[in-house]
């Protein structure tokens, strides 16, 4: 108790200085370097999550067997209330189980190829051969010609691009003059307001195209429909879903994506009149016993007598596509997050506040374990009907850009915490973090906490190879991360939720947005 006497006047100072300031605790953040950089853990749990759990698309076994590990491992890092959290229906789950296409003649060729998303798989128990179609149809019209004439074949469209060689690198950093500039921008009014974008009678024409290409597949029931690769090379193939995954959607036949070079090489070789034949064995598997979507929740408990109801928010989402095994895209920032908390417990960090971590399942296919997480829980952003847990959360963080290192910060429009977060970055300009950007980015999980005026942010990272090779591709694994820059990350995430967590006040808030309905 003397100890306790003696040291109160010197906490009470520290704590009015803090606050006053907003100057971050170099002790802690010290520590918080040491442990984060000496003694890092993030690529251990990039491990679990990836090569160990798979492909971890939304409601399918892989993100299951994901997330109850990160549950598991949260509480083993001693976080309370960790759970597998329900927030709603999803639809069916759905994961690639074999997947063999290769050209047989006009000789034998093996392709890269992978299944869409809740598409079926080929016909049959065996592999199938069969001759391929090339639709050359460039309007809803020239359609017409094919009707009846495509159940159980193998089919392909007619595609009128050509590779060009890249002679940009795959991967960058960010200059200097583009954070600069960044640095210096201008709160912009809504862009999208009143509009629906520039969508040319040409543009138009295409969607109409797609829809009814789309329709005729679901009726005539080819037995594989070959895509090509939407963007890259090089053996990069870009691939997504090509079916729906609402539970009474019918489901999609067989469809692969193959790279570009064999895509156009087929064209060519049928456009010339040569027989083309493939034989493909593509199995998938749908699963409809358990329609809920997931997330993972967990929390390291509040001490403050008054703050403790307080909350201080990180997250990332934890589904991936199934192209491989999701590393940049989300593994990264989901490691990221769960070595920050890992890091404050292994400092015995006694937080003012809640802080409490997420990892949201459904994002790839629209935010949905966020958005609902935040329905269920904070508010309906369609009527602005808000919950009391609304005054209670602090801030929420987001990292979802890549294995890149972070360079500073997205303020989305928020103006009143800039002077706060510029001084939380100082103790990192040696690790090139000091970017503070009135700008907003979008594209992920921090939008469904600022759609109800939570003070929500989503971090500035070096692009490294993200755009160019690892998004929702199958080159996105393990070998694509990069230690020093998740260590760097998970150092700085860890500072911002510990001083979010220790401030007197919560951070400052935007005005609250409108209803959207």
């Amino acid at each position: 108790m003397r100890k306790i006497a003696i040291l109160f006047p010197v906490l009470f100072l520290a704590v009015l200085t803090y606050s006053q300031n907003d100057a971050p605790d170099l002790n802690v953040v010290n520590k918080i370097r040491q442990e984060g950089m000496q003694n890092s853990k993030v690529m251990e749990i990039a491990f679990y999550l990836t090569d160990v759990s798979g492909p971890r698309l939304t409601a399918s076994p892989g993100y299951l067997n994901a997330a109850n590990w990160a549950k598991n491992k949260l509480t083993a890092l001693g976080l309370s209330n960790a759970v597998v959290e329900p927030w709603g229906e999803f639809g069916k789950g759905w994961q690639q189980e074999r997947s063999y296409v290769a050209m047989t003649k006009p000789y034998y060729q093996p392709f890269i190829a992978i299944p869409k998303a809740w598409t079926k798989g080929t016909p049959g128990n065996s592999t199938m051969k069969g001759e391929v179609i090339l639709i050359t149809a460039k309007d809803s019209a020239g359609l017409k010609q094919y009707e009846g004439k495509l159940n159980n074949k193998i089919v392909m469209t007619w595609n009128a691009d050509t590779l060009k060689p890249s002679f940009k690198a795959d991967g960058r950093r960010w200059e200097d003059t583009t954070l600069e500039k960044m640095a210096a921008a201008v709160p912009q009014e809504n862009m999208a307001r009143g509009g629906r974008g520039n969508q040319s009678p040409e543009w138009m024409a295409m969607q109409a195209f797609n829809r009814t290409l789309n329709a005729m597949m679901l009726k005539e029931k080819p037995a594989l429909i070959l895509s090509m690769n939407a963007r890259g090379n090089n053996g990069t193939l870009f691939v997504s879903s090509g079916g729906q995954y609402q539970k009474d959607a019918p489901e999609a036949p067989a469809s692969v994506v193959i790279s570009s070079d064999e895509y156009l090489k087929l064209q060519r070789l049928i456009n010339a009149g040569i027989k083309v034949e493939l034989e493909a064995d593509v199995k998938t598997r749908f699963f409809t016993a358990d329609l809920k979507g997931y997330n993972v929740i967990a929390e390291i408990p509040g001490t403050d007598p008054v703050l403790k109801n307080e909350v201080v928010m990180l997250g990332a989402h934890l589904d991936s596509w199934h192209g491989s095994t999701g590393a940049t895209d989300n593994a990264s920032g989901c490691a990221v997050m769960m070595e920050a908390v890992r890091i404050l417990q292994a400092l015995n960090i006694k937080p003012r506040r809640t802080i409490r971590i997420a990892l949201w399942g459904g994002e790839e296919q629209g935010l949905h374990g966020s958005r609902n997480y935040v329905k269920n829980h904070i508010g309906d952003p369609a009527t602005m009907e808000l919950k009391p847990a609304h005054e209670k959360i602090s801030a929420y963080y987001n990292l979802d850009n890549g294995t890149g290192r972070i360079r500073g910060v997205y303020l989305q429009s928020n103006s009143g915490v800039s002077p706060i977060f510029s001084k939380w970055l100082e103790p990192f300009k040696d690790l090139d973090a000091t970017t503070v950007t009135i700008s907003n980015t979008g594209g992920t999980d921090h939008l469904s906490f600022d759609a109800v005026g939570i003070p929500g942010f989503q971090f500035i990272q070096d692009p490294i190879e993200y755009s160019t090779r690892t998004h929702h591709t199958n080159m996105d694994s393990y070998d694509h991360l990069i230690p020093e820059d998740l260590k760097q990350a998970s150092v700085i995430v860890a500072s911002f939720v510990y001083n979010t967590a220790m401030r007197d006040e919560k951070l400052p808030r935007k005005e609250l947005p409108k209803p959207r309905n």
